[in-house]
């Protein structure tokens, strides 16, 4: 099922309504879903591979914080946050202004590997994969799916 751009995310409090979360696909919703945003967004950094390896770690640890909970918004949250990680760095590793088009048009701008942007991209891949296949959060992803994204959406209108 599709992330659901249609919630009303600035009065959504996640944490008292996961029946209104959609996983979606990688990192769908990972800047509007709160209370995690603020929880998590305060420690997303990448700069260097000593700040990305600090920021991993923080979040790592908010992710086992929501498993212990048994907050699986939050540990998806989480992983998203990992996985946008990668992501970023991965994009500023491959072009050092970050943007991959040449501005105004789809030409794809020539890569210049960044090596220190490379290693953080890996800090965060190898936290995001611990975290994706983590047992009991696939157990949970398993369940929040069949509990509330099978259903109608006529809950969330």
């Amino acid at each position: 099922m599709e992330f659901d751009y249609l919630v009303d995310f600035k009065t959504t409090d996640f944490r008292q309504h996961p029946e209104l979360y959609r996983i979606g696909r990688g990192e769908q919703g990972v800047l509007l879903v709160e209370p995690y945003k603020s929880e998590i967004l305060p420690h997303w950094k990448f700069k260097t591979p000593e700040i990305a390896r600090q920021s991993a770690t923080k979040i790592y640890s908010l992710f086992l914080d929501y498993k212990a909970q048994g907050d699986f918004v939050g540990m998806d949250m989480a992983r998203k946050f990992l996985q946008m990680g990668y992501t970023r760095s991965r994009r500023y590793a491959n072009h050092k202004s970050g943007q991959k088009y040449a501005k105004g048009t789809k030409t794809v701008l020539p890569r210049e590997e960044d090596p220190i942007k490379a290693e953080s991209a890996k800090i965060f891949y190898e936290q995001w994969q611990i975290a994706k296949t983590d047992p009991e959060y696939v157990t949970a992803s398993d369940r929040h799916r069949a509990r509330y994204e099978t259903q109608t959406e006529v809950t969330a209108k």
